[in-house]
């Protein structure tokens, strides 16, 4: 069983190039999932509204709010996600291509280490993104990721950094599940199977990493929604709090539709970015392999 061809970090790489592109959105998403009563009206607000609010309250330098700790977030948490699957992946099918069971065992343990390694970063992530539309006495102020992170750990003591920590690494089970594994399901169906209607056969490239990975955005998405939402709320306050108190609260108040708030920028953000990060990823592996 040989090496990996290409660094443990690469997936981090790919992550972050993708998050520059795709951050707009991502703030978007954890807004409408924290902060709907900040917003006036009964309708829980819409995509495009959360967008021209905060370009009308700050301007668009506004829309990259949080960036640092993205960055901090994906050298973290897709770092270890991405690279720990390949390696779990490798380990588990030897020399032969790994099961339908293998793909999804490796990417949930993968996930599961990622959620951990990156859960401090989530934190700084959703507080920094949602700081704008809190009220002064209420907001963190972390300029950015570094100082935020020392301020937790300030403020709140070395445990701060793992609250929501059970959520988190649940949700990230099933993301890297649902995305990188169900990705590597697609990528092989397609290439394993013509199109029926289009009689197409798709060739290993752009092409096939583009649908493979748009299919993996949409199964992600479902899946994570409610997990997405919890973890969101859990972060977002600085008052220790249990998660059944606020999913308890949050179906007393809004219903149960709550847990797919913000599906659809999440969809819009995570479907680019998914789209982006395997290419991305693809890529740099193989200019590095080259």
């Amino acid at each position: 069983m040989g090496q990996s061809q290409y660094p443990f970090w690469l997936g981090g790489v790919a992550a972050s190039m993708a998050a520059c592109c795709t951050h707009p959105l991502d703030l978007t998403k954890v807004r409408m999932q924290t902060l709907a009563k900040h917003f006036s009206g009964t309708r829980p607000p819409s995509t495009l509204h959360v967008l021209r609010v905060a370009i009308s309250d700050a301007g668009v330098r506004s829309l990259y709010t949080g960036l640092t700790a993205s960055l901090m977030r994906q050298m973290s948490y897709s770092l270890v996600r991405l690279g720990s699957y390949d390696e779990i992946k490798r380990r588990l099918a030897g020399n032969g291509v790994p099961t339908t069971g293998q793909l999804l065992f490796a990417a949930g343990l993968a996930g599961g280490l990622g959620g951990i390694a990156g859960n401090p970063a989530d934190i700084l992530l959703v507080r920094m993104t949602t700081d704008q539309l809190r009220a002064p006495h209420e907001r963190f102020g972390y300029p950015n990721a570094l100082i935020g992170l020392a301020s937790l750990v300030k403020q709140e003591g070395v445990k701060g950094l793992y609250r929501g920590l059970g959520t988190n690494t649940s949700r990230a089970i099933l993301m890297n599940v649902s995305q990188v594994g169900s990705y590597d399901f697609f990528k092989v169906f397609f290439l394993g199977h013509r199109l029926p209607v289009l009689d197409y056969q798709f060739r290993d490239g752009i092409g096939l990493h583009c649908t493979a990975s748009v299919c993996a955005g949409f199964v992600a998405t479902t899946i994570c929604a409610p997990f997405d939402v919890m973890k969101s709320r859990l972060m977002s306050v600085a008052h220790k709090t249990k998660p059944v108190e606020v999913f308890l609260n949050s179906l007393k108040e809004e219903g149960p539709k709550f847990l797919f708030k913000g599906w659809t920028p999440a969809f819009i953000r995570l479907g680019p970015n998914t789209v982006l990060l395997f290419v991305f990823f693809e890529q740099l592996k193989k200019r590095w392999v080259e």
